[in-house]
């Protein structure tokens, strides 16, 4: 099959052609039809994760399966399919209680085994792991809930439990960001866009900001603040960086809730938090790292109500030669939008 490879850290990584994964006993191979790129697919690249070299990344997916495994009873040759990034074992307590997400033996294409940017894909315990994609949803919105949409919706709904009226501050505007922006409207609150691309900001006004700030060396905190009468009751960092997180748990008002969404490179062994600020103010810190399979109906059933629409933030589409391309300058690109990979292409 033909798939992204990486030989080593922060190497070029080029599309050639590698052998096709084993099906596992109780998981299937996927056929990918759609697959975004995302910042951890940059984390991953540039030393941030454990991972085994040569590497293939990718870990949002969607497609139709091709192999099953000889454990597996609930699939079959032919369905449509998507999966959360983190694949649960369906054994421990967290998996039984719903909580795969936060599996200790969970694996994540991507990371703990060759990913999505390929024409196929091994998935573990798919049981307890694989989504049914509905004939009228397309693979490429169906691959943008598995990463940033997902984690999105359970910052929002499962880990901050927003309430109508409630003021959001939302720090970063790409994929996972405007995900948040668009689920925290849905739900009645009033959110706040932080982004350093205008062109970011305006999509997050289109779905649902109602107020963009421009993130160009300004007192954000400040500028919040005045906005909301005190600061917001929630906030979350999309984005992952001491700034970023400073920002956004400075732009709370006194006993609000903080999500952090973004992923945080070591600063001099471990990254630095306003603890004083969280101490002083009460304010509660929460992580929000995926979601479940057991979570998704209800995700689901605000998409097929028109209530969410993850269609809106897919900016673009290309093929696993850009794909290759573009990934170790990730973390710098101005997209104002999610980027999905065809790997048909």
């Amino acid at each position: 099959m033909r798939a992204v490879v990486f030989d080593a850290v922060r190497s070029q990584p080029e599309v050639r052609e590698v052998p096709e994964p084993q099906v596992p006993a109780d998981g299937v191979l996927v056929q990918v039809s759609a697959t975004g790129m995302c910042r951890s697919d940059w984390h991953a690249w540039a030393g941030h994760d454990d991972i085994a070299l040569p590497h293939v990344p990718g870990h949002e997916l969607a497609g139709v399966v091709v192999a099953v495994g000889p454990q597996v009873a609930r699939w079959r040759i032919g369905d449509r399919v998507t999966v959360p990034f983190v694949c649960g074992c369906g054994r421990c307590e967290w998996c039984l209680s719903g909580n795969a997400q936060v599996c200790p033996d969970q694996q994540q294409p991507g990371f703990t085994h060759w990913g999505s940017f390929a024409e196929v894909v091994a998935l573990h315990a798919a049981d307890v792991n694989l989504v049914a994609v509905p004939d009228d949803v397309d693979f490429a919105t169906a691959a943008s809930l598995g990463c940033r949409f997902a984690t999105a919706f359970r910052a929002v709904v499962g880990r901050a439990r927003v309430r109508e009226g409630e003021w959001v501050t939302v720090v970063g505007a790409g994929g996972v960001g405007l995900s948040t922006v668009m689920i925290a409207r849905a739900l009645g609150a009033r959110v706040i866009a932080v982004d350093r691309n205008p062109e970011a900001l305006a999509v997050a006004r289109e779905v649902g900001a109602e107020h963009a700030l421009l993130a160009d060396g300004t007192d954000l905190p400040a500028a919040v603040a005045a906005l909301t009468g005190g600061g917001s009751q929630i906030s979350v960092d999309a984005v992952g960086s001491e700034q970023t997180l400073a920002d956004a748990i400075h732009s709370l008002r006194r006993r609000g809730r903080h999500v952090q969404i973004g992923l945080l490179p070591p600063v001099d062994g471990h990254p630095r938090v306003p603890m004083d600020r969280v101490i002083g103010w009460e304010l509660d810190l929460l992580g929000s790292h995926g979601m479940a399979a057991a979570d998704y109906p209800a995700m689901m059933a605000l998409i097929g109500e028109g209530r969410l629409a993850p269609q809106r933030l897919i900016e673009r589409t290309i093929g696993l030669e850009e794909a290759a391309a573009l990934l170790p300058a990730f973390d710098r690109a101005t997209v104002a939008g999610m980027t999905m990979v065809d790997p048909r292409r």
